[in-house]
């Protein structure tokens, strides 16, 4: 009952980081899962059973708030599934002795580029313009879908970036858009992971708890999505996924205790002074967005000019001289 409950705490901060982020459930659930020492494909394939579940919720919760560009949805979630199917079949076929690394490798590589991400630039931002093509839907999609089976998570990480970077769709519809055709690629790598694996590979019970916390979070997440400060938790998610990964790469290659200590302390000091920088940059743009916003007040009316002094009344007239009279000669 403790680790159902610790499953469900885990679904509903990972779906609450997902919904504002728009990734990163599957890369913090699945990490979690191998640190209990879960098999690499039975974790991947627990929380893809739990995510139809949550991503069906978030899908609906952001869709009813206007969060949805159904054009992308209908684009991009087809190539995922492709992408997510051979991803699972793939790591259902290999060794658990093979897996753990590659595992590790493609997460710590997916929460370096999170927290980098978000440390240097904050949230990407650009302009708003014409509808994104199926032709760079279609690659950004096979490649997102792949990932997201084979790293338990990559869905988001791959697609929403890249999305936002190309400046054609608002933020809030680049979230909503992803997790909605979450739900597709979801589905597709379960499927490939029965396949590979079998229900015996899959821990149903682990899945719940995932997805009761994550339903839980999934309205709350579309709801506070323009409200999170993004960065700061980009910085914080993405720091604890390579934290906690570099640790399976280190077991992995059987390093010595002392170096062991080594990374981890400067990983723990670049993902402290990574979260600090983003705290003070969310600060700093903050107030630059009220300067911006409050109005500058008029300028004052020139004052009037001073009127000359009237002259006093009892000052006597200056007497003029008379002008010289003519004279004959």
């Amino acid at each position: 009952m403790q680790t159902l409950v610790l499953l469900a705490l885990v679904g509903l901060l990972a779906q609450l980081v997902d919904g504002s982020l728009g990734m990163a459930y599957g890369v913090t659930s699945t990490t979690l899962l191998l640190l209990v020492g879960t098999n690499p494909a039975a974790a991947s394939a627990t929380v893809h059973f739990a995510e139809i579940g949550t991503t069906l919720a978030s899908g609906v919760s952001h869709w009813r708030l206007g969060n949805v560009d159904w054009k992308v949805v209908r684009r991009i979630a087809l190539p995922g599934a492709v992408g997510a199917f051979a991803g699972a079949t793939f790591l259902s076929s290999l060794s658990t002795e093979a897996a753990a690394p590659i595992m590790a490798g493609i997460l710590l590589a997916l929460g370096a580029y999170v927290l980098v991400r978000f440390t240097a630039w904050g949230m990407p931002k650009g302009r708003l313009g014409k509808p994104v093509r199926r032709r760079f839907l279609t690659p950004l999609g096979l490649v997102g879908g792949f990932l997201d089976a084979t790293g338990g998570g990559g869905w988001g990480p791959v697609g929403t970036p890249a999305l936002l970077a190309s400046g054609r769709i608002e933020p809030r519809r680049v979230i909503g858009s992803i997790d909605t055709s979450e739900f597709i690629v979801a589905i597709a790598a379960s499927v490939g992971f029965l396949v590979g694996l079998g229900s015996a590979g899959v821990n149903l019970l682990w899945a719940l708890g995932l997805l009761v916390g994550g339903v839980i979070a999934a309205p709350i997440a579309a709801w506070i999505v323009r409200h999170v400060p993004s960065r700061v938790l980009g910085s914080a998610v993405g720091g604890l996924i390579v934290l906690t990964n570099a640790r399976t790469l280190l077991d992995a290659l059987s390093t010595a205790p002392a170096l062991r200590t080594v990374v981890y302390v400067v990983l723990a000091l670049v993902w402290a002074g990574a979260i600090a920088w983003s705290v003070r940059a969310h600060l700093i743009e903050r107030r630059s967005e009220a300067a911006a916003a409050t109005p500058e007040p008029d300028p004052e009316p020139p004052a009037p000019a001073e009127a000359a002094p009237a002259a006093e009344a009892d000052t006597p007239a200056r007497p003029t001289s008379p002008a010289p009279s003519a004279t004959l000669d």
